[in-house]
């Protein structure tokens, strides 16, 4: 029994041991999962933005502050040669054209070929042309709709004016134009002012004679043309709706009505409010706001009330500044060289394209020999190409 009892024991105290042991091997995983502490993630650092004229000499960031034109019926060999050899990154269609959409974009396509690297770093042109309606149209013929006068656009609903003008953005479209001049939006007091005011009431360019009018339609013309792939440009601020002559005829065509809270401002404030990417300014002198210079020349009216006071970050372009009778007593280059000074961002040289060299070749040597106007080249050549980048791509 001793025996016996001795054998149970030591088997007893054998599956005591195998229990013990089986139990530590079941556990002894979960000591293996003990928490561990993962490295705390290292935010990535945010890429310092482009400078979109990065890799761009002076002569090309000067030839994008240019625009230049050339008749529309025909690629104007100045024209090839500034968009060529001078790096001018935009083409103004000047004239009348009645040979239709097709004709059209072969006469683009003489310039665009030459939109390469070398010539204009690589950017899209602005083609732009002025396809406001009635006795302003500049392009006619097969493919393009007769377009109304704005006064008779003003007539119409704001919904029937953009889908009309999301129509005439296409035909502008399949030409190669992507900018069009318009849609003016300057105020004028009464149908019978309209008669003493000639460069907007005497070709009904006016879509109305209130300021809630004219804001409905631009808003309506603007996103008709926006659909279509056009950048539409407000004009001519601050305003030629009370001026008794033409900028384009005469000189010393001046406004001594207009202050910066005159409701024909408030027009403009109201476009840019509701996304105009681009305005014109005037080449009148405004007595009240600065009596000493055509607004286009003014840092008090360009930068200080439109850029500040109004908040307007788009494009700025000047009205012609080639053969405009308001500004003939300055010089070519001193044209140029003031406008851009004011804030301007693209001269247009509509009507005399051959002085386009002169002024570029008096922007670049200003820009080499004066460091400040060199930083107002750039911040001007910035707003055009920022432009180009987010439209025309």
């Amino acid at each position: 029994m001793r025996r016996s009892t001795s054998r149970m024991l030591r088997a007893a105290a054998l599956v005591a041991l195998v229990g013990l042991l089986g139990g530590c091997a079941a556990s002894a995983p979960a000591a293996h999962h003990t928490a561990t502490t993962r490295p705390t993630p290292t935010a990535s650092p945010t890429p310092a933005p482009v400078d979109p004229l990065a890799g761009m000499t002076l002569q090309q960031k000067v030839g994008q502050l240019f625009m230049v034109g050339t008749q529309a019926t025909a690629a104007d060999p100045t024209t090839l040669a500034a968009v060529g050899s001078l790096h001018v990154g935009n083409v103004f269609l000047a004239g009348r054209s009645h040979a239709g959409t097709n004709a059209t974009a072969a006469i683009v396509k003489q310039f665009t070929a030459l939109a390469t690297p070398g010539a204009t770093a690589g950017l899209p042109l602005l083609v732009a042309t002025d396809q406001e309606g009635g006795e302003v149209q500049v392009l006619q013929g097969p493919g393009f709709d007769s377009m109304p006068t704005a006064l008779q656009q003003g007539a119409m609903s704001p919904s029937a004016l953009q889908s009309a003008a999301a129509g005439w953005g296409s035909q502008l479209a399949a030409s190669g134009v992507n900018m069009n001049l318009a849609p003016v939006v300057d105020l004028i007091a009464s149908p019978q002012f309209a008669a003493n005011n000639p460069p907007i009431g005497g070709f009904d360019r006016q879509f109305g004679y209130d300021p809630a009018t004219i804001t409905s339609h631009a808003d309506a013309f603007r996103a008709g043309m926006q659909t279509a792939g056009v950048v539409p440009v407000v004009k001519h601020f601050p305003g030629l709706g009370a001026v008794t002559e033409n900028t384009d005829t005469d000189s010393g065509v001046t406004d001594t009505t207009t202050t910066a809270t005159s409701p024909s401002v408030g027009v403009f404030k109201s476009e840019i409010d509701s996304g105009a990417k681009a305005v014109m300014m005037s080449t009148a002198i405004y007595t009240q706001l600065d009596p000493k210079s055509p607004a286009v020349f003014s840092p008090t009216i360009v930068t200080g009330l439109l850029r500040g006071t109004l908040g307007f970050d788009g494009v700025i372009m000047s009205d012609d500044l080639s053969a405009a009778e308001q500004t003939s007593a300055w010089s070519p280059a001193d044209r140029a060289i003031l406008a851009l000074q004011a804030g301007v961002d693209i001269v247009l040289i509509s009507a005399s394209p051959e002085l386009a060299a002169p002024m570029v070749a008096a922007v670049v040597a200003k820009a080499q020999a004066d460091p400040a106007f060199a930083k107002v080249v750039d911040a001007a050549a910035r707003h055009v190409v920022d432009l180009k980048r987010q439209q025309l791509r």
